[in-house]
């Protein structure tokens, strides 16, 4: 037997085992067996088909409860192929792209689910963009038609009137006339079925431009489902037929990761079109959530909830806190943790790489700042820049291989691949133990006096100080160090410390040429919609010295 031949016996078994573990594969009567067998026929391995097996199951389960109420699973697979018919009226077929600018809620489902149906493709658009950033993006994937939130409207002031327009949630009483999915779901009830498309979508999620103008980041709608899922349990305990709080914007690639998850799981999906820590943890009460995906910044507001407005509320029905977009910091893990108890996970990955490690509860107390450890099916290496492994320890390039095919960005080009592994565009090291630390990203290292500065860790220094409530660290031009670090601090209430104050406590931790020389005191730092800090602003309105 050849090794490839024994990787893939293997990958096999764990990928069984696990979603057996999960209870993916639980037992049901043949008839509703049956049913979901029938629904993957019929739409294949995809959004669509995940929908289609969980309602030949369970179609009267609760799918989604959002601000407008409930829908079950077989509600959702009724409206999204009524979308889907009047969709292809509207001209969307095979090959074309929907863009879509929604919130949290049932509609940009919905979206998905319809396009999915016609083999169409979803670009997801981030509901931060301005109108330029916008047209460009619009301009640059040319979809065949638009579905937005009404809210969103004037952002579409400048792009050609000529694509369909769906409005994806809209206010009652509201002043636009751009019909909405709910309309496109009446008229296209009693309609001819819908046949399989001849190949599935694909779907583009744009990567969060903290440092440059966005990029569109392509991956196919079908197939590979179960060998992701399988990855992510395998270390993050969903168990299925839960309820999971879906805080993360769906719109970027860890919320997205969810609601693909939640099919295979038959996950009741609560949603919220505005995030509050305090309205969340709420979510997850009222509606006994066992499972809450944030990102980081998420975590930092719940840790500002009132002691007694949390008293008030029963969370620890909360078996599962997933994090993911950026780097923990400071001691944000260990704080969570203490508060909300043990049940922390955090993986690391990128759009373009999906995942590379994850950390759970033990990892994040034993080696506060990890990104954790590889799942099974995924190789991490440390490389230098000759693309040779680098002793454990070391800083390098951080490349990573797990199966989840990149198409590459849709405006051309791609991550650079070494021996089969993606860049993450990070640096970082592992230690002795196999654990990942995250140094930085490849390009904002600095050189400041001939020294090599990777900002990150003086923030996650300054993080862990109790009178910094956020705080950003970038390199700035300076004409006689070459560069030099900046440190942009927002305090907490109440607390008077001065920039030399944050300079000592830099100084008094790590080596001298690490110590910032501008430090600027802030209200909040400017955050894109998935919580990353805009760090090109931060630098742009960076003061000459």
């Amino acid at each position: 037997m050849s090794p490839s031949i024994r990787d893939r016996l293997d990958s096999a078994r764990q990928i069984t085992s696990t979603l057996t573990e999960r209870r993916v594969f639980a037992l049901e009567p043949p008839w509703r067996t049956a049913r979901a067998v029938g629904g993957i026929v019929r739409w294949g391995a995809t959004i669509a088909g995940g929908y289609a097996a969980a309602a030949g199951r369970h179609g009267d389960r609760a799918a989604i409860i959002d601000d407008r109420g409930v829908l079950t699973f077989a509600e959702v697979l009724e409206r999204s192929e009524n979308i889907a018919r009047s969709l292809r009226e509207l001209g969307v077929d095979t090959g074309d792209d929907v863009a879509v600018m929604a919130r949290n809620h049932r509609g940009i489902i919905e979206a998905t689910v319809a396009a999915t149906m016609l083999g169409a493709g979803i670009v997801y658009l981030n509901t931060g963009f301005a109108a330029p950033q916008l047209a460009g993006v619009v301009e640059r994937e040319r979809p065949e038609a638009l579905i937005y939130d009404e809210e969103f409207e004037s952002v579409f002031a400048d792009v050609p009137a000529r694509l369909a327009r769906v409005l994806s949630w809209s206010e009652p009483g509201g002043a636009s006339d751009t019909q909405t999915l709910s309309q496109l779901a009446q008229a296209g009830a009693g309609g001819a079925s819908l046949r399989r498309p001849p190949e599935a979508g694909r779907v583009v999620v744009l990567t969060s431009g903290t440092t440059g103008a966005p990029k569109g980041a392509a991956r196919s709608l079908g197939g590979g489902v179960l060998a992701s899922a399988a990855a992510i349990l395998s270390r993050i305990p969903l168990d299925a037929d839960g309820t999971t709080h879906i805080a993360a914007p769906i719109f970027h690639s860890w919320g997205l990761a969810h609601l693909t998850l939640s099919l295979p799981l038959r996950s009741t999906l609560v949603l919220r079109r505005r995030f509050d820590a305090l309205e969340a943890l709420r979510a997850v009460s009222q509606h006994r959530a066992d499972a809450l995906v944030v990102v980081p910044v998420m975590l930092s507001r719940m840790l500002e909830v009132d002691d007694e407005e949390l008293a008030a509320l029963d969370v620890a029905c909360l078996r599962v806190i997933a994090s993911s977009g950026s780097a923990l910091p400071g001691d944000l893990a260990r704080r969570v943790m203490d508060r909300f108890g043990d049940v922390l996970y955090n993986l690391y990955g990128s759009t373009e790489v999906a995942w590379a490690t994850i950390a759970g509860p033990r990892e994040l107390r034993e080696a506060p700042g990890t990104a954790g450890t590889p799942p099974p099916g995924t190789e991490v290496r440390i490389l230098d820049a000759s693309g040779s492994p680098v002793p454990a320890g070391t800083t390098g390039r951080i490349f990573v291989g797990n199966g989840a095919e990149f198409e590459g960005y849709t405006g051309g080009g791609s991550k650079e691949v070494v021996g089969g592994l993606m860049s993450t565009g990070d640096v970082g090291h592992v230690d002795e133990h196999g654990h990942l630390f995250i140094d930085g990203r490849d390009d904002e290292m600095i050189v400041s006096g001939g020294e090599n500065v990777y900002p990150v860790e003086v923030e996650d220094l300054l993080a862990t100080h109790d009178e910094i409530a956020d705080v950003a660290v970038v390199g700035v031009e300076d004409e006689q160090f070459g560069h030099r670090l900046a440190a942009h601090v927002v305090l907490r209430a109440g607390a008077t410390l001065d920039a030399e104050s944050v300079r000592e406590h830099v100084r008094a931790n790590l080596a001298r040429y690490k110590v910032p020389r501008d430090v600027v005191f802030h209200d909040e730092l400017p955050r894109n919609a998935t919580g990353k800090i805009l760090r090109r602003e931060l630098r742009a309105e960076q003061p000459d010295v």
